[in-house]
């Protein structure tokens, strides 16, 4: 090979009539370029051009070449050249080492054919105008330390102007307080980590990054810098905070004036401290000026309140509030006598609380008579835990006692004297100018008495005329009429003093707090069993209310199938109430038929003769006792109707239990007998299913639309006709259609008479699908033990009596039939057929039950 081009010094390939330099006016511009045009030529042409060795840099890993040429057209030459080309070839060749002249094609792998765009042709016949072509490739990856362009020519008339070797870089820049470098641009984009400048850290646990495109272009920016707490952003930089400002944390905030009340600091501060008497709460802001402590409360009072032993506390807020907003108020309570004071301790209640009393008045009770009580008011903020000195203000009670003389009263009462906390309480208590009508007790009878208002005035007499008017017994009175719902408990139940009291264990838990099964032995009485249903601590005044207005509601009836309430625990600390026993527990725990359920309905009747609605009969609301006596229960929710049978009560509130509650009392909020009666059917229904769950799984919105698609509960495994009719007719939509209390209990007479009227079976509605018990466990796989089983069904206090039957496999399970299973000790019949049932369901899931065959 020979050089061509003395200052390149680019190889060609064959040694004659290839490639070589010419001098060639392009533009009005004199170039060199490297031509070949051996077009006329008869032999195949195939000529190389090489350049020099192109030393690349470590981290390019592609480059880009840009080629400016000319082709002539082939028509230029009138067609004698068949074998004219307007292209040529562009290859490349990498290597380690500088190869000097040495050239073989075999060292060399193609990259493209480049054709042009525009072809130069002669223009009438003169001098042809250039068309200079400009075309760019890419090329990579690159992976030795240098390469060598080359360019074949197969045949064509083709001028090699220019020759640019290049690599892309995105240039270094700096985004959102991040270096980042020089990258060089790959094929794919390129991720590329920056560097938080000084003062400043990375947001989040990654540090930021952006991303450089094979054009050097950043894209994409991921993650932040922020300049540290006492710095602030000024361009690409983070610069301190001046004094007289701060900056808490790090954040992209600019640094802030320090607030009110607190010394100016120096440069790069992160809060200004507070000055002397001032401070901040743990929960306030940085940003929060400092505070200084709460004047005392001012215009401290009490006033006595209508409950005996019960007095209000009100005041004022501070004069200064030290330029807070949480002001709270405490309560401290302490009794003296002979010079000597002491707190009061827990018997003193407070409502709503003693302590973090937002607003200034508090409600005391719980009060001894004859003792005079020092209550001290401590007003508070969130800066109050600083400082020892403290904003309070004191108030005490003085006992003055009224003397009140009654004329001509009933005898041999013709005199009566009072000692009271002052009169106003008890004068007020008993009537005033609107209501001047009371009722007071007297051995058996009730008592209506008309009084005369007099003014307070110590050893002023209040003649008070009484006359003596007998209520019936029979009358239910609704505790929550009386202005004061203590005087409620105290009129209809028996005060307990706790002494006589002993809890053993607890059985249950209701809506106010634990049940637990006890002793109650009074003084001259025998011991007697009694369940012991108590308040849980932390309760509101109203909550207290409420749990002792059922005592109030027990307290007024006596019959066998009523629960007998024996009295409660009101004037100490842990209310209670006390009733008789149930050894049974509820009826929705024990399994018995229609004996009970006549026991229920005598119990319900005698509450609708009183124009009462319980509203929430169910059979875990019934109790049983030792002689399988069922008791109704639970007052909560009852509420007294009007005089008259038909009588309703609409609540505009509160829960009801759907799935025991007739249609129009869900609908419309009215309950009535009537509406007790529909409950009474869901009873009879959870009897005669052995406890089963009403309605099983379905939620209370399918419930409710299945009722009122007429949908009813189809008669339980082996009920008695006459009884699954019983429950249909008080499911009658229509209230006024259904069956009265009365004629239920007849009905139910009449049948315990003639047990024959129990033989007929009801049918079952084909069109009812019965719930099998799942062959599987919660997790859907299969059940693979006894114990498993039994658990699943809730059977699980006979895995014993099974491991003792012999009985350890799943096959085993399977094989049992009814009566083996009474056979291995189950002896009551609900468990017996809940059993059964569960087998025949393992044994085929998609099997029709017969439920006569079980």
């Amino acid at each position: 090979m020979k050089a061509a081009g003395s200052e390149l010094g680019w190889l060609t390939w064959p040694n004659e009539e290839g490639w070589e330099v010419v001098q060639t006016v392009v533009n009005g511009s004199l170039l060199y370029t490297y031509s070949v045009c051996n077009v006329a030529s008869d032999t195949e042409q195939d000529n190389w051009l090489r350049t020099t060795f192109i030393q690349r840099r470590p981290d390019v890993s592609r480059i880009s070449v840009e080629l400016r040429f000319v082709v002539r057209d082939c028509n230029s030459f009138g067609g004698s050249s068949p074998s004219c080309r307007e292209t040529f070839g562009l290859y490349l060749g990498e290597t380690d080492t500088d190869v000097g002249t040495n050239f073989r094609k075999s060292q060399f792998r193609k990259i493209a054919t480049v054709a042009p765009d525009e072809v130069t042709a002669n223009r009438g016949g003169g001098r042809a105008e250039l068309r200079v072509n400009v075309e760019t490739k890419s090329i990579g990856p690159l992976s030795r330390r240098g390469f060598y362009l080359a360019f074949q020519d197969l045949g064509g008339c083709v001028a090699l102007l220019g020759l640019r070797v290049f690599y892309t870089t995105c240039p270094a820049t700096m985004r959102s307080l991040a270096a980042f470098p020089e990258q060089v641009a790959s094929g794919a984009l390129a991720e590329v980590e920056g560097t938080c400048v000084k003062d400043a850290v990375v947001v989040g646990e990654a540090a930021p990054r952006m991303y450089c495109t094979a054009e050097g272009e950043w894209v994409v920016p991921v993650g932040q810098c922020l300049c540290r707490a006492g710095y602030q952003a000024v361009g690409d930089a983070c610069k301190a905070c001046e004094p007289g400002y701060y900056k808490s944390t790090d954040s992209s905030q600019p640094c802030e004036v320090c607030p009110e009340n607190t010394k100016p600091p120096g440069r790069g501060a992160l809060l200004c401290p507070c000055m002397q008497g001032f401070f901040r709460a743990p929960t306030d802001p940085d940003s929060a000026p400092c505070s200084s402590l709460p004047s005392p409360p001012q215009n401290l009072v009490y006033t006595p309140l209508l409950t005996a032993g019960s007095l209000q506390l009100s005041w004022r807020p501070p004069a200064d509030t030290g330029g807070r907003s949480d002001i709270t108020y405490s309560v401290a309570c302490e009794h003296c006598e002979g010079g000597l004071c002491s707190l009061c301790g827990g018997r003193v209640r407070f409502e709503p609380a003693q302590t973090t009393l937002k607003d200034p008045e508090v409600v005391v009770s719980e009060l001894e008579p004859h003792v005079n009580y020092t209550f001290t008011v401590e007003a508070q903020s969130g800066v109050s835990q600083f400082s020892r000195k403290r904003a309070t203000a004191s108030v005490t009670t003085m006992e003055i006692t009224f003397h009140v003389q009654v004329r001509n009263g009933l005898n041999p009462f013709c005199i009566h004297v009072f000692g009271v906390k002052t009169s106003c309480l008890i004068l007020s208590a008993i009537a005033s100018h609107e209501n001047p009508y009371i009722l007071i007790s007297k051995a058996e009878s009730v008592i209506s008495a008309i009084i005369q208002w007099a003014s307070c005035k110590q050893g002023q007499t209040l003649p008070i005329y009484f006359t003596e008017k007998l209520l019936p017994l029979k009358t239910y009175i609704d505790p929550h009429t009386y202005e004061d719902p203590c005087s409620a408990v105290l009129k209809f139940a028996s005060e307990i003093h706790p002494s006589h009291i002993t809890k053993q264990k607890v059985i249950g838990a209701g809506e106010f707090g634990e049940v637990y099964r006890g002793s109650l032995k009074i003084p001259g009485r025998c011991e007697v069993a009694v369940a012991i249903k108590t308040l849980k601590p932390g309760y509101t005044e109203k909550q207290r209310q409420d749990f002792l207005s059922e005592a109030s509601i027990m307290g007024q009836f006596s019959h066998k199938n009523i629960i007998r309430l024996e009295g409660v625990v009101t004037k100490f600390k842990d209310a209670m109430i006390i009733t008789e026993y149930m050894e049974n527990g509820a009826l929705d725990q024990y399994l018995r038929l229609v004996g009970m359920l006549n026991g229920i309905a005598a119990g319900m009747k005698y509450l609708s003769d009183m124009n009462y609605v319980h509203r929430d009969l169910a059979a875990r609301n019934v109790l049983v006792n030792g002689k399988l006596e069922c008791k109704v229960s639970d007052f909560g929710l009852s509420r007294v109707l009007e005089d008259y049978p038909e009588g309703t009560y609409t609540t505009t509130g509160g829960k009801i239990p759907i799935r025991w509650t007739a249609p129009e009392a869900i609908a419309y909020r009215k309950f009535t007998s009537a509406s007790d009666v529909w409950s009474f059917g869901i009873v009879i229904w959870e009897v005669m299913s052995f406890g089963e769950r009403p309605y099983w799984d379905m939620s209370n919105h399918e419930v409710m639309k299945s009722i009122n698609e007429g949908f009813r509960l189809p008669a339980p495994m082996g009920c008695p006709s006459a009884v699954n009719q019983l429950m249909l007719q008080c499911w009658m939509q229509d209230r006024s259609k259904r069956p009265r209390f009365v004629d239920i209990v007849n009905l139910l007479e009449k049948l315990l008479r003639n047990p024959e009227s129990l033989s007929a079976i009801a049918s079952i509605d084909p069109r009812v699908s019965i719930r099998l018990p799942s062959t599987s466990g919660s997790d859907g796989a299969p059940i693979r033990s006894v114990n498993e089983w039994l658990e699943s069904i809730k059977m699980a206090q006979y895995r014993e009596t099974f491991a003792l039957a012999g009985i350890k496999t799943m096959e085993q399970v399977l094989c049992l039939k009814i009566d083996d299973i009474g056979n291995i000790g189950v002896r009551l019949p609900g468990h017996q057929k809940r059993i059964a049932y569960s087998i025949l369901g393992l044994q085929d899931p998609t099997a029709t039950l017969d439920l006569f065959a079980v």
